[in-house]
């Protein structure tokens, strides 16, 4: 395999939120140069920077204006620049955000598209004429809420915005926006960019027939996610977008040890398909299952083998704790089984992503109505949670807005920085930041960790999980207890001792032919 990639540790910055370094309370370019030194000390091979293109920020960079050029909230072309050089010194690689399914409404293409129904753009986007009483001309919705159509009086069409109204969808089927779109990628790989990760992947292309989509049978009414009352069958996961994603693969494949990762969420035979379809070990589609399945060992343990099984040594697995649209892990699970689940997404076979402040323990924070400033959340009646509670700044010191910026920021610091933040968790030796540290230097020193096969282990007891990542010469065991109480299980043969466990109160303990995990605990064996 790669060892170029299958040994990094992908590392995901909100920039909004990451250190503010011109003092207007918003994350920047050269906050995050300033902290290059703590993302290499903790043992992080790669960055992914959330977008930060040009952009109205209406829903905070997702919505693009130009392709080109760095947002002035972040910086200058120079700063990136800088930032990439820096990285690269250091040995760390960056992937930018990469968002081809839709631009901004004030991207000029989509003002030059607006400006007539006969302008050279206007097949650049997605419109179409009103049912005969007016009304969208199909039940398509988006994932803000709502219908998926707006109308434009000026040129009495509707267009398409599968998520904000300020972000209308491009037209795939359309050579010039395929052509424009690959260019763009080749701009920053040119620049030095390493890679991307491609937003909403799935999205690209959608029915040219425009056909209604059918209700969902198992839609929850009271979950008031209107979005998922239908099954989207006409708008999502088109044969056509597969064979896209090849296309910006091929891009990648133009430049010399770059990489490519997908936002998709699916089943996981559509995850394997993905892989075929692409066929290359620098791509790999977002896995998210440990967001998605129930937190047990045997639903866990059930996937993992059956995913690795799938995919076989050829490709990198990915596994996702959390990003920018999900609940924390220590919100999700509590503190003792995010340190369990850390430890086993930092070593199963595969590529790592860690969301920011992961590492600290970081929280969801309750944000008040009057401080949301999520679209998404503002948008959706009786949609409480929004995106907000996750992207809120990092937390660097116990000051009063905790080393991230000398004013006040874009949202609220969490309310428990005082104890989780970096300054103090560097000093505390069983901190989050501390189990972080200790397992990716593991990864560094046991080889078996990134170049070892993944080896199931099938524990007697069912709230633990277990593997072995075999190398050429040395084995590493893992055992995860899921569950609030004491453990135990039978050790494969050999003179096993732990390690480290997720505790961070055990080291270089022998073992005999059983072991006890304490509630919650993760531990690491070796012979």
């Amino acid at each position: 395999m790669n060892s170029t990639w299958g040994a990094r540790v992908v590392y995901q910055i909100y920039p909004r939120s990451f250190k503010d370094s011109s003092g207007d309370g918003i994350g920047d370019l050269n906050g995050i140069t300033e902290k290059l030194d703590y993302l290499k000390d903790l043992g992080i091979g790669a960055l992914w920077l959330s977008p930060i293109y040009c952009s109205p920020m209406h829903d905070f960079g997702y919505d693009i204006s130009n392709y080109y050029d760095i947002d002035p909230i972040f910086g200058t072309l120079s700063d990136f620049d800088n930032l990439l050089r820096k990285a690269h010194d250091k040995d760390m690689k960056v992937l930018m955000d990469f968002v081809p399914n839709h631009t901004s409404f004030e991207h000029p293409w989509f003002k030059e598209s607006r400006s007539s129904q006969n302008n050279h753009k206007r097949d650049w986007y997605i419109w179409k004429k009103p049912k005969k009483n007016g009304s969208a001309p199909n039940n398509w919705l988006s994932q803000f809420g709502g219908s998926a159509w707006k109308f434009d009086e000026k040129t009495e069409e509707y267009y398409l915005h599968t998520f904000d109204v300020s972000q209308p969808d491009l037209n795939w089927r359309n050579p010039h926006v395929v052509d424009e779109i690959l260019n763009v990628m080749r701009y920053w790989l040119k620049r030095g960019v390493d890679g991307f990760r491609v937003d909403v992947a799935y999205y690209l292309y959608k029915d040219p027939f425009f056909r209604d989509e059918p209700y969902n049978p198992a839609y929850l009414p009271e979950l008031n996610m209107q979005y998922d009352s239908l099954l989207h069958i006409y708008t999502l996961a088109l044969p056509e977008t597969l064979h896209m994603l090849k296309k910006f693969h091929s891009v990648i494949n133009e430049f010399d040890d770059r990489f490519m990762v997908c936002e998709i969420y699916t089943f996981l035979q559509e995850i394997v398909n993905l892989y075929r379809i692409v066929d290359h070990q620098s791509f790999a589609p977002f896995n998210f299952s440990f967001l998605s399945l129930p937190w047990n060992a045997q639903e866990q343990k059930r996937f993992i083998d059956e995913f690795d099984e799938m995919i076989g040594d050829d490709f990198f697995p990915t596994y996702v704790l959390g990003n920018h649209d999900k609940p924390r892990i220590v919100t999700k699970l509590g503190e003792d089984a995010a340190r369990t689940a850390a430890l086993l997404q930092l070593t199963l076979r595969g590529i790592p992503f860690i969301y920011y402040g992961e590492e600290l323990g970081m929280k969801n924070m309750d944000i008040p109505k009057e401080k949301m400033k999520d679209p998404m959340a503002l948008n959706m009646k009786g949609f409480h949670f929004g995106r907000d509670p996750v992207r809120t700044p990092m937390q660097w010191d116990t000051t009063q807005y905790g080393g991230f910026s000398n004013v006040e920021p874009w949202l609220p610091i969490e309310k428990e920085s005082a104890e989780r933040n970096v300054a103090s968790e560097e000093i505390d030796k069983e901190s989050f930041l501390s189990l972080y540290k200790s397992i990716l230097n593991l990864r560094k020193t046991r080889k078996s960790l990134t170049e070892g096969k993944y080896i199931p282990l099938e524990c007697k007891n069912p709230h633990v999980l277990g593997f072995i990542r075999r190398g050429v010469d040395e084995e590493t065991l893992i055992l995860a207890n899921f569950s609030e109480e004491i453990q135990g299980v039978e050790l494969p043969t050999g003179d096993w001792k732990t390690i480290l466990s997720t505790k961070l109160d055990v080291k270089n303990r022998k073992e005999q032919n059983r072991v006890n995990l304490r509630p919650f605990e993760g531990i690491v064996l070796c012979i």
